[in-house]
């Protein structure tokens, strides 16, 4: 077979929500539960070194749990956890159990590399990381060297998957920009746009850069661009106020949903009936804005998955999410969660059965696995070339607020 079918992930995912309902404790000692002492603080040098066994696979995870971009860490954490839990529930990958160790990064790209050897030296044979792209881009410096199998489930600057070894699961900077002026133009939000970015951060910039090449390409009418900087995103006064002369109809913030709940505080009473449309980053908002969520009533954002899409597998993670850790899973734990089972599918299209192979050797295995093998997950069907880039279709979800309660719409 040149591609493993989508059908026959769906088929294991059925089995595995059987098989997970239990959650029962492994008894064999090369198993470890996934849920089970995962995190230690990455500036803990003097972790003890493990080596792996013929029974337990060793997955590391990289990304922030503590500081502002905590709420992408713990996403991530959990939507890797949830995959592992299930998987070793339903008898492994060719019958090795997975070990999952995360590590904090506090998106800080030093503390990344130390987590990074931190989980090397507990014996990791593949990595599901880093989070966030600054973090990610440094580790990958690391993991090309060590010949690791890196796939960050959200790092989406170009450079994180810029060596070999590295892949991701969600859309790159560029995709992301091009793809959010596509949506816009094809769907008539408007005609007139501004733009609102970080200038210091290489997601918002790389997001930025492409929406502009594009939307020129495409006849929208970029009427006013606003940037700050990490030392200046506190107060929006001067761009909203600016924004209002220029007659947008549409805001675009490619930026983390800290900031974009600034603007969206800020501009109100200034900026009325004007649209506004963003990223992944805005993954969120809706917590970060708090009692003020009816702010983000009708903010748009293009992202790979929707929580309420009717598809038994999105069902089947919703739910099984839900149930483990309260509240509706967002795109960036549904990212990890496919993430986990790409290398899944992909050790078994390669024939590995194993958990003592080297990491390098490893490494060879997947990455030669991964642009033949095909995935239905969560956050599309997905294809891989060589690039390291997925291949699969953008959603786009509205915010929509109901009696206090904000929540994600497929539209």
């Amino acid at each position: 077979m040149k591609k493993i079918l989508a059908v026959l992930l769906v088929a294991a995912m059925v089995f595995c929500f059987a098989a997970c309902t239990a959650k029962t404790p492994a008894t064999d000692d090369t198993t470890t539960p996934a849920t089970e002492g995962t995190t230690t603080p990455a500036a803990d040098d003097g972790a003890e070194e493990t080596t792996a066994d013929a029974g337990t696979l060793v997955i590391g995870g990289i990304g922030p749990i503590t500081g502002g971009a905590a709420v992408y860490g713990q996403s991530v954490k959990n939507g890797a956890n949830l995959a592992v839990d299930e998987i070793n529930a339903a008898g492994g990958i060719n019958g090795m159990q997975i070990k999952f160790l995360f590590q904090d990064d506090e998106h800080n790209p030093e503390k990344a590399v130390s987590a990074y050897n931190t989980l090397v030296d507990q014996g990791m044979q593949a990595l599901i990381g880093t989070v966030t792209s600054a973090p990610c881009t440094a580790v990958a410096a690391e993991t090309v060297e060590d010949n690791m199998f890196q796939i960050t489930p959200s790092g989406s600057a170009v450079d994180c998957v810029k060596f070999d070894n590295a892949f991701r699961i969600c859309f790159s900077d560029p995709n992301q920009g091009a793809a959010s002026a596509q949506y816009i133009f094809d769907n008539e939000l408007a005609s007139k746009v501004a733009v609102i970015y970080d200038s210091s951060d290489i997601y918002s910039s790389g997001i930025y850069e492409t929406f502009v090449m594009r939307a020129n390409e495409l006849g929208l009418e970029i009427v006013d661009t606003e940037a700050f900087t990490s030392d200046s995103k506190t107060d929006f006064t001067v761009q909203i106020n600016k924004i209002k002369e220029s007659g947008a109809e549409l805001v675009f913030l490619p930026f983390y949903y800290q900031e974009a709940a600034l603007v969206l505080t800020q501009a109100q009473g200034v900026l009325e009936d004007v649209k506004y449309f963003g990223c992944d980053g805005l993954d969120g908002l809706i917590d970060q804005l708090g009692e003020n969520v009816d702010l983000a009533e009708g903010v748009m954002l293009l992202t790979p998955f929707a929580a309420d899409a009717e598809d038994e597998l999105t069902q089947h993670f919703t739910s099984s999410y839900m149930d483990e850790f309260g509240g509706v899973p967002t795109q960036f734990a549904a990212d990890a969660y496919d993430a986990v089972y790409t290398i899944k599918t992909a050790i078994e299209y390669a024939g590995i059965s194993d958990a003592s192979i080297s990491a390098s050797d490893l490494c060879d295995a997947l990455v030669a696995a991964m642009t033949e093998i095909e995935v239905e997950g969560v956050t599309g069907t997905m294809t891989w070339d060589a690039s390291g880039e997925p291949t699969k279709d953008p959603k786009a979800m509205e915010i929509v607020v109901t009696d206090g309660v904000g929540s994600y719409k497929a539209i």
